[in-house]
């Protein structure tokens, strides 16, 4: 601090006096000669570090035991990493000092548990332990959140107060380690053994405390020795799970291709049938069919994989919708060959949920993208070879065993509550799965109102989704009469009101308590449901499934419709609705539980076999994490052209990031955006927050890959078709708006404050509505030309206005109410887009076609930032445009990939 205090407390954002203490990382990476004396001191340090290690594996091993060969490589992993991040610093390679340093911090949580359950009986330093444990995990939580009110909010003083949390849990992480001394105090220098604790012959901490919790929950399922190949069966039926999501969540988004083609019932919405494919089960004998040959059904639902080399998109539809009921089959089979073993029973229910989990992982590191989708191939990011090659592996691995025979004691009659009330329950949770939980960002969604942050955000709180499913899921497999109650149940309507009523932190928290408890219901629902026919429960929640996925749509949907004015915008109908089926799945589940309650216990094999699930498990949630911390936001965003303090702005309505050939967009949106060099985007029909849409949001992959802020509103509880803004630029505010609409469909718009070059600008993006309702677009133009006549601001309106030049509503717009101006009045070929601009300096306009990635062309404008507004403009040819200020050259004449510079055929300037 002494050699470089000024250099190493400055930031991105502040310096000192707002910073006065430096992170780690700067003050061992950054500057000779600091970073070498730490260096060599860590060289020092490997050779103690290693012994460490070794010597803890002599203490520990005892005879067919595992685990201490297991916590020795996490050891030498940890030792290694730590090299990693330390000799390669964030100045000589960011991105790998980062991968070294979260694979440290990931290695840490096993390292800690397993050297807490391999500690020898020594009260004391097993109390140091779980205090220096316990702080450092508690210091995360902190550091964490001052890491992104630096990051994020870019709050002074926030990265200096994170530093001493950094500094402290290096300090706890070091102690940890350091209490190993009382340990070895039973060891000499010859490193002989004097106690026999390797030998067995002494009990250690685990043993204890297994001795002290026999027949608890805990010390039953962990009691037991570590067998690879239990781990292997484990992860392969979470995989198999993970692929019936990823197969049922893409036949909804492929289904919506349909209808938003044919602006309104299109008949392929019928494929939505197929999550009800148990129905079949009424067909004498497919039950026996299925359940003798599960791995011949499993195999066909593989399928789904396949999808993506079927070019027509209604073929595509079609062998999805057949993977989805050869999916629903072969699951609800499983369950029933199954039913009369309890172990084997929860094993099935525990992977199909944990598969969820793992599904909205992969949407998370894919930027809400499943990787295995049929919209999905290797051009646009699909990893649908791969998917398949481990899909094929995962059926073999699960189905080696074969079917079960025989199993715990089912009684014969037992007390049974009512089947369709089952059904119900199982289409409620399932519902929630799907339209709440299927990405980690969705619920995050509904509370978002905008700048300044407030809430959570999609990175890095999606962790926290994926966790509290988590945590749910093992609540339930523990708990089950717990969660199977009705005060649970209250709770988690509680947190299913706070979610629909709520923005910011207090809804979010409210999902967090919804995805708890739908975790952990799920089963004990399920368990009850199997108790009946799968055509009564199975098929009658199928059913109920399809009817709410319908409701969901209807609310937002309703201008299109048969019906739709009649739930229009009653979302918290739909959640009333769902939770009330929750809770007829309760009540059934209640008096079915309710007499088989020895047929219920899991015998101790049972109880190993739930320990490597929750070993998978925790394996998921230390990945969350990590995507978590590689795709935090840098907001270390630069414009094109920030010499020439130059905007480009551009609007564009990109048909819900689907192409008019059925795959995902966005890799292609990116491409275009970068290459006209656009500072500043509005995004129409960009909500895809919803089950027919896939739960996706393509705001993510474009902001993250292009380095972009990004802003998208009102929510998908707002019952709009969305609007979203990119920009390079900060931005300082924003609110969302619903305009009048009392006919038609709601009309978003986002009004944001963004920091220019030092000077702040409002940019406008707003969607009117339909052709078809011409109050409603009257009224409309109304409020938004009065919102923009109060901005005493410079303001770009980037919009959607159906309506011709210099007609109509058109002059209301560009009026002395707003005092907005046309980029171009001469463009008379535009009907739906529109750039409107005032007190700004306008040097250029130009339209550019969009191939196959949408239906609509993409409009662009150029403005200076900081030159006064001429009175009298005049177009003037390019080679009078200075450089910085003209369109890139690639989109002339016949463009590149489809893109070209059309109507004039080349952009206007002015000056």
């Amino acid at each position: 601090m002494a050699l470089h205090f000024r250099k190493i407390v400055q930031n991105e954002h502040y310096g000192y006096p707002d910073e006065w203490f430096p992170s780690v990382s700067a003050t061992i990476g950054d500057r000779y000669p600091e970073r070498s004396f730490f260096q060599v001191f860590i060289a020092i340090t490997s050779g103690p570090r290693f012994a460490l290690v070794f010597l803890w594996y002599i203490l520990t091993s005892r005879p067919n035991s595992s685990l201490p060969k297991i916590v020795a490589g996490v050891g030498l992993f940890r030792t290694f990493t730590c090299g990693g991040w330390t000799y390669v610093t964030s100045t000589d390679d960011h991105d790998w000092h980062d991968i070294f340093m979260i694979s440290y911090l990931v290695a840490t949580l096993p390292w800690t548990l397993g050297c807490l359950a391999l500690s020898p009986n020594n009260r004391r330093a097993v109390k140091y332990r779980k205090v220096l444990a316990s702080l450092f995990f508690g210091t995360l939580v902190p550091l964490i959140y001052f890491f992104i009110q630096h990051k994020v909010h870019k709050v002074p003083g926030a990265y200096t107060k994170y530093a001493f949390f950094e500094w402290s849990l290096i300090l706890f992480d070091v102690g940890f380690d350091a209490v190993t001394a009382l340990d070895f105090e039973a060891f000499e220098i010859v490193v002989r053994d004097v106690k026999g604790i390797s030998r067995g012959q002494l009990k250690t901490t685990a043993d204890s405390v297994l001795e002290k919790e026999k027949g608890k929950p805990v010390g039953n399922t962990f009691g037991e020795g570590f067998f690879w190949t239990e781990i292997f069966d484990a992860a392969a039926d979470v995989y198999n799970g993970f692929v019936f999501w990823s197969t049922w969540t893409a036949l909804g988004l492929l289904v919506w291709y349909f209808p938003l083609w044919h602006m309104g019932i299109s008949g392929y919405e019928a494929a939505i049938v197929c999550f009800a494919s148990p129905l079949l089960f009424v067909i004498p004998g497919l039950k026996t069919v299925v359940t003798k040959n599960p791995r011949l059904v499993h195999f066909l639902s593989l399928s789904g994989l396949l999808a993506y080399q079927v070019q027509t998109p209604s073929n595509r539809l079609f062998v999805t919708g057949f993977a989805v009921s050869c999916g629903g089959l072969s699951f609800i089979g499983q369950l029933y060959a199954d039913r009369a073993n309890n172990a084997r029973l929860e094993s099935r229910i525990t992977a199909w949920a944990m598969g969820l989990i793992l599904s909205s992982i992969a949407k998370f590191a894919f930027k809400t993208n499943n990787p295995v989708w049929p919209t999905m191939h290797a051009g646009n990011g699909g990893w649908n070879k791969l998917g398949l090659f481990l899909a094929v592996l995962a059926v073999l691995r699960a189905h080696r065993r074969g079917p079960t025979s025989g199993g715990d004691y089912l009684p014969p009659n037992p007390k049974k509550g009512s089947s369709v009330l089952a059904g119900l329950g199982f289409g409620g949770i399932t519902f929630v799965m799907h339209s709440l939980l299927a990405d980690s960002s969705t619920m995050i969604s509904w509370v978002w109102e905008g700048y300044p942050v407030r809430g959570p955000i999609a990175v890095p709180h999606g962790a926290v989704t994926i966790f509290a499913m988590g945590a749910g899921l093992v609540f339930g497999l523990y708990y089950p009469g717990l969660t199977g109650s009705w005060t649970a149940f209250g709770i988690g309507s509680l947190g299913a009101a706070l979610l629909t009523c709520y923005s910011h932190w207090t809804g979010f928290y409210g999902g967090l308590v919804l995805a708890f408890y739908t975790l952990a219901v799920t089963p004990v629902l399920i368990s009850s449901a199997v108790r009946h026919s799968p055509v009564t429960t199975f098929g009658v929640g199928g059913i109920f499934f399809m009817f709410m996925v319908l409701f969901h749509v209807w609310v937002v949907a309703y201008a299109f419709v048969p019906g739709g004015p009649l739930v229009r915008e009653h979302t918290d109908w739909v959640m009333i609705t769902t939770m009330l089926s929750i809770g007829a799945g309760v009540f059934s589940a209640a008096v079915t539980n309710s007499s088989n309650r020895q047929s219920k216990t899991i015998s101790p094999s049972g109880r190993r076999q739930r320990s490597y699930y929750i070993y998978v498990l925790a394996a998921l949630q230390l990945l969350s994490v990590a995507i978590a911390y590689l795709r935090f936001p840098t907001n270390d965003y630069v414009p094109y052209h920030k010499d020439d303090k130059v905007v480009t702005a551009g609007i564009w309505t990109v048909h819900f990031g689907l192409d008019n050939d059925m795959w995902s967009s966005e890799q292609r949106m990116r491409q275009v955006i970068e290459e006209l060099e656009l500072d500043v985007v509005g995004l129409l029909e960009s909500d895809n927050q919803r089950i027919i849409m896939g739960n996706r949001d393509i705001t993510q992959v474009l902001a993250e890959d292009m380095g972009m802020y990004a802003d998208f509103g009102p929510g998908p509880n707002k019952h709009t078709w969305g609007s979203a803004l990119l920009s390079k630029f900060p931005i300082v505010n924003s609110t969302h708006h619903l305009l009048p609409s009392p006919v038609g469909e709601l009309a978003p718009a986002i009004h944001a404050t963004l920091d220019m070059y030092g000077e702040l600008v409002d940019v406008v993006v707003f969607h009117s509505g339909q052709e078809e309702d011409p109050e409603d677009r009257r009224l409309q133009t109304e409020y938004l030309s009065k919102l923009m006549g109060e901005s005493p601001r410079p303001l770009i309106l980037l919009s959607y206005l159906v309506t011709k030049p210099l007609e109509g509503n058109y002059n209301t717009y560009v009026s002395d109410l707003s005092g907005m101006k046309d980029i171009d009045p001469t463009d008379w070929d535009r009907w739906c887009e529109y750039i409107l601009y005032k007190k700004l300096k306008r040097t250029g306009y130009a339209r550019v076609s969009r191939d196959s990635i949408t239906d609509t062309e993409i409009q662009v404008g150029k403005f200076v930032v900081g030159e006064p507004e001429p009175e009298n403009e005049m177009r003037i040819p390019e080679e009078m445009v200075p450089q910085g200020q003209q369109f890139p050259a690639l989109f002339r004449g016949q463009g590149v990939r489809g893109h070209r510079y059309h109507v004039f055929d080349e952009p206007r300037y002015w000056q």
